[in-house]
């Protein structure tokens, strides 16, 4: 099967709700060096490497997500990508895809190890990273994810000076670090940095979450109220709404549980095993790991895709009950 369209052949792919699928995360591995309270299992276990897809099965699919399916943007996620070995030849395999159609390669990562690797992913042509950065108490810090500030705000750095884009994500949990939301802003605001607010989502590994843990768009809002002057801005696709701080910053609250953006999303998600899920709070994914084994970029794998893609569930307003076999740290976020 050819797959080597070019972008003006690709047709738009649209699931059953009118959405075009724009955006794939690809999760280059299920492991972490961190251990994020939301987001990890206190004792996690690890897919062997047998099932975990090599760079080049994984190019095959990303190829035929841009050539087939018109995605346009890819982010890597994990687990920690940057643990996954010889992650920047991965970037670098994507270059051959921007013929094809694709506009942006991006990178998710908790930010420990972009000191050491920042400047040869910009190499790689990678075009920007969002790092997580839930507290600048190094105490609260370590408290939510089991590492070191420093080592964070030392990549956050390495990221800025390589040239790559960045932005800053914090998930806000009652109890833990609703106290943040101030003192992240006016630091982000120093720093000229992007910040974005993300409310605490129930997909954590550990059992923790609760609607009360929830610290919602609302509050945050009137957190940052006491500090600075907000006018909201005009929507847009993106899935954070965005408020102007003082006439001069932009910050952003992605509120999937008060007020769910499902109706535009444009996303789909690839586990490193091979899964496919075209939710973040699907029950299960599609195994295309068999199917590429077997018989490589096949008819009959483009025909999986293209129907989990029309069957995308509604989101996170009809899924918010039921219950997910994937851990957070194995579908990337």
């Amino acid at each position: 099967m050819s797959i080597g369209n070019r972008k003006s052949e690709r047709p738009a792919t649209t699931d059953r709700f009118g959405r075009v699928m724009r955006k794939l995360r690809v999760s280059l591995t299920d492991r972490c060096n961190y251990r994020c309270v939301y987001c990890m299992p206190e004792y996690p276990s690890w897919n062997p490497r047998s099932e975990i897809l090599t760079f080049e099965e994984l190019h095959t699919l990303v190829e035929m997500f841009v050539a087939r399916f018109g995605i346009e943007q890819i982010r890597l996620t994990g687990g920690e990508p940057l643990m996954r070995k010889d992650v920047c030849r991965f970037v670098a395999m994507m270059r051959g895809l921007r013929i094809l159609g694709l506009r942006r390669v991006s990178l998710s990562s908790n930010g420990a190890l972009l000191d050491a690797y920042a400047a040869d992913l910009a190499r790689a042509g990678l075009d920007d990273v969002n790092v997580s950065l839930d507290s600048l108490s190094p105490q609260r810090f370590a408290r939510m994810t089991g590492g070191d500030l420093r080592d964070v705000l030392r990549g956050i750095d390495a990221a800025r000076q390589s040239g790559l884009g960045l932005k800053v994500n914090a998930v806000i949990i009652r109890g833990l670090n609703e106290t943040d939301v101030v003192p992240l802003t006016e630091w982000a605001v120093r720093e000229a940095i992007a910040l974005r607010f993300i409310e605490f989502m129930p997909l954590d590994s550990r059992g923790m979450w609760s609607a009360d843990k929830v610290v919602g768009r609302d509050e945050i809002l009137a957190s940052l109220a006491e500090r600075f002057d907000i006018v909201p801005m005009a929507p847009t696709n993106d899935p954070a709404s965005y408020y102007m701080l003082d006439s001069k910053y932009t910050v952003g609250i992605i509120s999937t549980v008060s007020n769910p953006f499902c109706a535009s999303c444009d996303r789909i998600r690839l586990t490193a095993d091979g899964r496919m899920f075209s939710c973040l709070f699907s029950p299960s994914g599609i195994d295309l790991r068999r199917e590429l084994r077997e018989h490589g970029a096949s008819e009959r794998l483009a025909a999986r895709i293209e129907s989990a893609i029309f069957l995308k569930p509604r989101g996170f307003v009809e899924l918010r009950d039921r219950a997910s076999e994937i851990q957070m740290n194995v579908l990337g976020g």
